[in-house]
């Protein structure tokens, strides 16, 4: 079992605070655990990706619509407030990813960072532990491919970009509001999406292949913003895009609508509407397969909308021919690292 921190580091008397915004108003508890295993194999339909990273447990961004939130309940913890206050460390994740990728059946897939929490969430600031899993992967050659919504991953800018060069590594920050207002009502400790832009211009100007995650796209909220926002990402040097419609699962259900209908009064009940739209008069579809996207004739309408602008942008071109000398790009599974209709996919 995690064990309590009775002193946790705190990430903002770090060296990297300018990364961090403003600490929350919440008390911030850390427990550690040495883990067995740090990467998780999936081999579910609504992800393309098998092999993922999660350094920790839990979420300091404290993102209303996190379909990771029923995970704290394995631990005897809530999917609401524990989600966003009690973090896990996994204390000796190099470590044991070292162990993992040192065995002779490891074929060197790509790994996500991270499947599950944000890699970049403010601990990672005092652990550093995203950044020794990166060194390792880099170490063995293993590609790995980067989400988040921390501007964190600013820190390892110049080991992504090492990578990248050998066709290793690619970056996407998940964006879905283009407001800093907006985004702080619904993710209220994430780096604000200003920033997250700034830090794919960053990356990009730096070699590494980045892209926009609209994830998730919420109707009645931030579907109208899909073509803005793929302006912005694309401006500041993103070539790749992907969407995922919200995902609600029961727990998680009314940690949203508590924050919607409190944030956004007038606007409640359009946004709870079109979620039920977009998922055949549900609130959540829980299929294998269908989890990750919309149905009907108004998600049809937003897929359009995407599909359209990322052509007129040039987003998801295929990869060119490589050149002679050119190291191959990682083995993924599709062609994009998320495609098009929202499912994940980690390629380049």
């Amino acid at each position: 079992m995690p064990r309590p921190v009775s002193n946790p580091p705190n990430p903002w008397a770090s060296l990297h605070v300018e990364w961090l915004g403003e600490p929350p108003p919440a008390r911030l508890e850390v427990f550690e655990e040495n883990a067995r295993t740090v990467l998780s194999e999936n081999d579910s339909p609504d992800l393309s990706f098998r092999y993922s990273l999660n350094p920790y447990r839990g979420c300091l961004h404290g993102c209303a619509y996190c379909y990771a939130r029923p995970t704290h309940q394995y631990l005897g913890w809530g999917a609401g407030t524990d989600f966003d206050r009690k973090v896990v460390v996994k204390v000796n994740a190099p470590e044991v990813l070292r162990r993992q990728l040192c065995r002779p059946s490891w074929n060197r897939e790509t790994i996500a960072f991270s499947g599950v929490t944000d890699c970049y969430q403010p601990l990672e600031a005092s652990y550093g532990l995203t950044r020794r899993c990166l060194e390792v992967c880099e170490e063995f050659s293993t590609p790995v491919a980067v989400i988040t919504k921390g501007m964190l991953v600013r820190r390892d800018a110049e080991i992504l970009a090492r990578m990248a060069r050998g066709g290793l590594a690619g970056a996407y920050l998940s964006i879905p509001f283009l407001d800093d207002g907006t985004a702080r009502k619904v993710e209220p400790f994430a780096s604000a999406p200003s920033q997250r832009f700034e830090t794919i211009r960053l990356l990009s100007s730096l070699g590494v292949p980045t892209g926009i995650a609209i994830a998730p796209v919420i109707p009645g909220l931030n579907d109208s913003e899909i073509p803005r926002l793929l302006e912005r990402a694309h401006a500041a040097g993103a070539r790749r895009a992907f969407m995922i419609c919200l995902r609600l699962p029961l727990e998680v259900l009314p940690v949203f609508r508590e924050r919607i209908e409190e944030a956004f009064p007038r606007r409640a009940g359009k946004i709870l509407g079109g979620i039920r739209d977009v998922r055949g008069g549900k609130m959540n579809e829980s299929a294998f397969g269908a989890r990750m996207c919309g149905s009907g004739p108004r998600w049809e309408a937003v897929k359009k909308l995407f599909e359209i602008h990322s052509r007129r942008l040039g987003l998801n071109l295929a990869r060119p021919p490589r050149t002679e000398g050119e190291p191959p790009p990682p083995k993924f599974r599709q062609s994009t690292l998320f495609d098009a209709s929202g499912q994940e996919s980690f390629k380049r």
